[in-house]
């Protein structure tokens, strides 16, 4: 069978295809436990000779959309996150990342590259030398201003996602401990929810293009949802120490893939001229 030809992909070959789906799994359970798990899938789809970038992103978003929705359900059942602050944060996120993308279309996403960089090394920094934040919720607004800080923090990472991507879950997570007071279990269930709202404001904009490669996406989908599955079931029973260790180490690796496409789009072209 030339599961190139069936799958839309002329050069995909079935070692390729195994790869990407062992990366979709991979990428749904680091998204499960801490988000960035496109930091994974990504960057595996772009590896397939043929494939456009916008096909890439957009298959991307479907296979992504496929795990948080079954993030989101696991850690409701078992966390119950507090819907209250979790759906109004995603319906602003929503309308967060379309004003991303609007903004991407005008000014480069390699312009904000840098400072994402120096934040995340902020963050990298400051989680690992505070190991009693996240570990239990001490909530730091009440009423009204948990309300504004909860829109505030869905429309600013809305926005990130729209315009750049990667580690949108991740920066959800450490917002909501660091800012809002959130555990990291309290702040992984709410960033699922507010993530599948990011990925669906995308993928309705892929759509009306013809960007999104179906059949393809939901053999990518399929492996998302198990290791979203086996990522959320795992955070839950394991608890906040473990997602803090995860989640610095996949802000490490955030740190790295920035850090790379600012030396390129950047600093590598300062030094040329």
């Amino acid at each position: 069978m030339d599961i190139g030809a069936l799958l839309g992909l002329e050069q995909l070959t079935w070692g390729m295809l195994v790869l990407v789906i062992v990366a979709a799994f991979g990428a749904g359970w680091i998204d499960a436990v801490v988000g960035g798990g496109g930091l994974l899938q990504l960057p595996a789809l772009l590896l397939i000779p043929g494939i456009l970038p916008v096909q890439a992103l957009a298959t991307n978003k479907l296979a992504g959309l496929a795990g948080t929705t079954t993030s989101a359900a696991t850690y409701y059942r078992r966390a119950k996150p507090d819907l209250r602050t979790a759906v109004p944060m995603a319906l602003i996120a929503l309308a967060g990342s379309f004003g991303g993308a609007a903004v991407a279309i005008v000014l480069p996403a390699s312009a904000f590259k840098p400072i994402i960089v120096v934040a995340l090394l902020a963050v990298a920094i400051f989680t690992a030398f505070r190991p009693e934040m996240g570990a239990a919720t001490k909530l730091r607004f009440q009423g009204h201003r948990h309300h504004v800080a909860a829109g505030a923090t869905g429309l600013l990472i809305g926005f990130y996602d729209g315009l750049i991507g990667p580690g949108t879950g991740t920066f959800l997570v450490i917002t909501l401990v660091a800012l809002m007071g959130y555990d990291f279990l309290q702040s992984s269930a709410k960033a699922k929810i507010v993530n599948f709202a990011t990925n669906l404001g995308a993928l309705l904009l892929f759509i009306p293009h013809g960007a999104v490669l179906w059949l393809f996406g939901a053999i990518l989908a399929a492996a998302n949802v198990g290791g979203s599955y086996l990522g959320s079931r795992m955070a839950i029973s394991r608890g906040s120490t473990f997602i803090r260790v995860v989640f610095l180490i996949v802000v490490v690796l955030l740190i790295g893939k920035l850090g790379v496409d600012v030396w390129n789009e950047n600093i590598a072209p300062a030094l040329a001229s």
